[in-house]
């Protein structure tokens, strides 16, 4: 009996298999945003404004990128033990084949009982009654565990199947999501090229402008030296004066406030350390970074071990309000979420911007609106 029950455990654990799997699966599927058509700037802002645009909508679909990988990775382990199940359940089924195999041989050299001994040997009706009774009992047993076996083979198969297919359409969603990624990857390179080239153009047409105005004031000096030349000396302190007052007037830098310990203050310090480093999409470090990048480095650096994508990292700890932030509290911009950094104080951040940026400090309103805001530990 114990190899009765021990099939239709492996039977309940095929079917529980092939749940997780479906159940998985539903969620690895779900749709992403259409990309924006490509555009043509016609001056070097507009080619600048779209390289940010796309590079927001490139880091979009990075954390989607990150998930669908992190999903993969969960079917594709899903399939392997449906695989393993599978392989159990016929090894099961060719155990039960093999023991109703001797009990068939065992009764043919009449080793055992057989329903034509049981006739002829018993002494009375009764006892033949009892024995074919009980010969009954031994097939009925027999053919259970051999029903029970093929049972749990037949939903071990159902289950491996079911992973495989998870597992295939997850890999079609990663490939899918780096399609979109070369797609974009695509765009920008096209538009710094246009920026460039704008850029040139436009830098050309100011020299040339320049060198006019140069040749008119020239011309005009020449008719009016004097005036020309009184008017010079009144401009210079002006023009100095007017580039101290500007300088002035520019704002000083913020000098961050940097936790003292525990968790936050570690993965502050580690972001801080990583400043001046590129963002590269799906950098994880200590080379480059991208946002979600940075963070996991940092708290990894205190001994927390975070999610990879920024949606995910947004959801760790506690919700903590504007006014309760602490350096080494998680930001997290966009809805959906698709950026995060790590407050440092005094209103500022440490973040992985965007492509052709470096991790660096940055106001907490710079990307807009906020998401949420965590405490980790």
């Amino acid at each position: 009996m114990a190899s009765t029950h021990t099939s239709a455990r492996r039977g309940r654990s095929g079917r529980r298999v092939l749940f997780t799997v479906v159940a998985a699966s539903g969620v690895a599927l779900s749709p992403l945003p259409a990309l924006a058509a490509p555009e043509t700037p016609e001056t070097s802002q507009e080619a600048a404004a779209l390289i940010a645009e796309r590079g927001h909508d490139l880091e979009v679909v990075t954390e989607e990128m990150h998930a669908a990988s992190d999903q993969l990775t969960a079917q594709q382990d899903a399939a392997a033990k449906a695989a393993a199940e599978l392989q159990a359940a016929e090894a099961a089924v060719a155990e039960a084949r093999d023991h109703v195999r001797q009990v068939a041989r065992s009764a043919f050299t009449g080793e055992q009982l057989t329903s034509l001994q049981a006739m002829l040997t018993s002494e009375s009706a009764e006892q033949m009654l009892e024995r074919m009774g009980t010969l009954d009992s031994i097939a009925g047993h027999n053919n259970e565990i051999l029903g029970d076996a093929q049972q749990a083979t037949v939903a071990a198969d159902e289950a491996k199947a079911a992973a495989e297919k998870a597992a295939a359409d997850a890999k079609a969603l990663v490939d899918e999501v780096a399609a979109r990624q070369a797609d974009l990857n695509a765009q920008i390179a096209e538009y710094q090229a246009e920026y460039d080239r704008l850029s040139a153009e436009e830098r050309e047409r100011a020299r040339i402008l320049a060198e006019q105005q140069h040749a008119a004031a020239v011309a005009a000096a020449a008719a009016e030296r004097n005036a020309s030349q009184s008017a010079s000396r009144a401009d210079r302190p002006s023009a100095s004066s007017s580039s101290a007052s500007s300088s002035a007037a520019a704002p000083a830098a913020s000098t961050p406030v940097v936790a003292g310990s525990g968790a936050g203050a570690t993965a502050v310090n580690a972001a801080m350390a990583q400043r001046g480093k590129p963002y590269v999409w799906g950098g994880n470090g200590p080379g480059s970074f991208d946002c979600s990048g940075l963070v996991k480095y940092a708290y990894a650096a205190a001994g927390v071990n975070l999610p990879r994508s920024s949606s995910q990292q947004a959801t760790v700890g506690r919700a903590v309000s504007r006014s309760e932030l602490q350096p080494g509290d998680i930001i997290a911009f966009y809805s959906p979420v698709s950026h995060v950094g790590i407050y440092i104080g005094n209103g500022q951040m440490v973040h992985a911007p965007t492509s052709g940026d470096v991790v660096k400090v940055a106001s907490i309103d710079v990307m807009g609106s906020i998401t949420a805001m965590r405490r980790v530990g």
